[in-house]
């Protein structure tokens, strides 16, 4: 029995502290056509703008921000893609979202790192993000 609990606690160690590869997770993503694309483990969504890019990604900066337990890992408005990692509250686990404006079009690509499930969480948390946007992004 204590190995079976000293490995779980390991295991939640792992999850929590395992270091984070921003480069890994930091990638420019595909353009399809506007929509939701739902996937094992993840959620991507492409909306058109109806602002300018910067103002868009700030917006969404400032929306994922104040989302609990999230942090910028890399990018940034000025760059035109910005990387997030916004962790689970009681296991830590780490869900990274992308956020880039190409063009007229706002691609926000939220996955999992570790499981295979992630329950819906990324796709209420980008669909939450998107609310926010309101008059920013043009209705499908």
């Amino acid at each position: 029995m204590t190995v079976l609990v000293v490995l779980i606690l390991g295991l939640m160690a792992y999850v929590r502290f395992a270091p984070t590869d921003a480069a890994r997770w930091h990638q420019p993503l595909m353009l399809t056509a506007p929509g939701d694309y739902p996937e094992e483990g993840g959620f991507l969504v492409e909306r058109k703008i109806a602002a300018p890019a910067p103002e868009v990604l700030a917006a969404v900066e400032s929306r994922a921000l104040a989302t609990p337990r999230t942090q910028v890992i890399a990018g940034s408005v000025d760059e035109g893609m910005i990387t997030f990692m916004t962790r689970s509250r009681v296991m830590g686990f780490p869900d990274y979202t992308t956020v880039a404006v190409y063009n007229d079009t706002l691609v926000i690509y939220g996955r999992l790192r570790f499981g295979r499930s992630d329950m819906g969480v990324n796709k209420a948390r980008i669909e939450s993000w998107l609310e926010t946007l309101g008059p920013l992004t043009e209705p499908l």
